[in-house]
């Protein structure tokens, strides 16, 4: 009878084990996921008592990229909406990467930063040129409103 509850016991430890290293995994793959998502919520975008939010240095000249390309593409009548997704993947994945924000400033930002991700998808997923375009004009507007809230 011990053999056998040594034997269950054994088995859940090693069954217990196995299955939190692989919830460790994937909550570790979660937070590596190139989306950083936190606990954003569909809620507007607040400003910091009517100032605008401060974004780290090191992370600005991967906004301001991804608004050139954006602006350059739509001044220059490019139709490569492909290409265009990926660099603004490129430089998302560089923003989120050099991120070391923290608390309001931080949760703020992914407020934008959240639906800005899921534009760029869009724009890569897009079949149609024509709703491409439309798309590329929501990125426009997207960086536009980055600027209303964050310096």
């Amino acid at each position: 009878m011990k053999k056998v509850i040594v034997l269950v016991v054994s088995s859940f430890v090693l069954w217990s084990c196995n299955n939190s290293t692989e919830k460790s995994t994937a909550h570790q793959e979660t937070e590596n996921h190139v989306e950083h998502q936190h606990d954003e919520s569909s809620k507007a975008i607040e400003l910091n008592n009517s100032e605008k939010w401060l974004v780290n240095e090191e992370m600005k000249p991967f906004v301001m990229k991804g608004e050139e390309l954006v602006n350059s593409y739509i001044q220059n009548n490019q139709t490569d909406y492909k290409a265009l997704a990926q660099q603004l993947k490129e430089q998302n994945d560089q923003l989120i990467k050099s991120c070391t924000m923290d608390g309001k400033s931080h949760d703020e930002l992914h407020k934008w930063l959240h639906p800005h991700l899921g534009i760029v998808k869009a724009l890569e997923e897009e079949k149609d040129a024509i709703k491409a375009n439309e798309i590329v004009l929501h990125l426009q507007h997207s960086y536009q409103q980055y600027h209303q809230y964050f310096n």
